[in-house]
């Protein structure tokens, strides 16, 4: 048995990649030319270069696989052309399942996000049959990953033998960029979080998304979604856990979102002048409006994804960020 995955220099695809060699399958990754290879140091497997957005390289790719995690995306908070977004994440999403189906790959898991999930307008967890619309989608980012899930939904029901799912938000080795958890954890860890925005979020290990992934491949029903989740806690929780961690105080000033996001909006003005990266995402500001409280019992149910306790997954952040000087 042989598969390709898609983003493993990234978190996410790193972790699948490592959970992958584990179980004694062969595994491919497709990456770009240059790409960062941090994350498969040390793992036997077999690298391709390609591109999403040439499907030559995605068929040369494919040839020979039985199974397809694609996991790769342009995941951000902001770009100076949005552009990119969907080029990647929608189009290259096509590109990569076209070619999957013309190859005649066996068995696809797509890696969508829990941006793509909606939430009960008067509060409560969101579940895969939770109604969401793209004029919900804050952000170039979800919108691309909606839009993408939504094609991946129509391929499936073409026939194309795809399940879907939906990591919430993962924590623990290997966040090389990092994504934007990552870097709320490292700016936690130089003390820089003197004070926070009041939110909601769903924690689970990166090692147990990587197994349900897995798992979804091997249990999961063709065109459906599954969320892999863990605990739903709030941002102040996070914070004391971290604090519990490594020592550092937790903030304590909270600060109201409405005031931050004119400042948010000054900041991404200035860095589509400079091109540099916002230090206060609008994006993010936006996001922190919604609690992303999810039911994750489907996933538990259905595929049997593991349930690390969130406190061990921050742990494993922690030591990985400090082993590798992000803090």
């Amino acid at each position: 048995m042989k598969a390709l995955v898609t983003g493993a220099t990234g978190f996410i695809g790193g972790a699948v990649a490592r959970a992958l060699i584990q179980r004694g399958i062969d595994v491919r990754v497709l990456a770009r030319a240059g790409s960062d290879l941090q994350n498969l140091q040390g793992l036997t497997l077999e690298r391709v270069e390609g591109d999403l957005r040439d499907q030559a390289s995605l068929r040369k790719a494919l040839t020979g696989c039985q199974q397809l995690y694609h996991v790769a995306a342009h995941y951000a908070l902001w770009a100076k052309d949005p552009s990119i977004f969907y080029d990647v994440n929608v189009t290259g999403t096509k590109n990569l399942l076209e070619a999957a189906r013309a190859v005649g790959t066996e068995r696809i898991v797509y890696c969508s996000t829990i941006g793509a999930i909606g939430l009960p307008p008067g509060g409560g967890l969101g579940t895969e049959e939770t109604p969401v619309s793209f004029e919900q989608m804050a952000g170039h980012y979800k919108r691309s990953k909606y839009l993408a899930e939504q094609e991946v939904l129509k391929l499936a029901k073409t026939g194309l033998p795809v399940v879907i799912v939906n990591p919430s938000a993962p924590v623990g080795a290997g966040d090389v960029k990092p994504t934007p958890t990552g870097q709320v954890i490292v700016d936690f860890m130089k003390g820089r979080m003197p004070a926070y925005i009041e939110t909601g979020m769903n924690i689970v290990d990166v090692d147990d998304v990587a197994v349900g992934h897995l798992l979804a491949m091997e249990k999961g029903r063709i065109g459906e979604r599954y969320i892999l989740g863990n605990k739903n806690l709030m941002l102040r929780e996070v914070f004391e856990i971290l604090s519990r961690l490594t020592g550092v105080k937790a903030p304590t000033i909270k600060l109201p979102r409405l005031a931050i996001l004119p400042l948010a909006y000054l900041n991404q003005w200035l860095s589509n002048i400079t091109g540099q990266q916002p230090r206060i995402p609008l994006e993010g500001v936006k996001m922190a409006k919604y609690k992303m409280h999810y039911d994750c019992s489907k996933a538990i149910r259905e595929l049997g994804i593991p349930q690390t306790p969130p406190e061990v997954a921050l742990e494993k952040a922690v030591r990985w960020f400090r082993d590798h000087k992000y803090a």
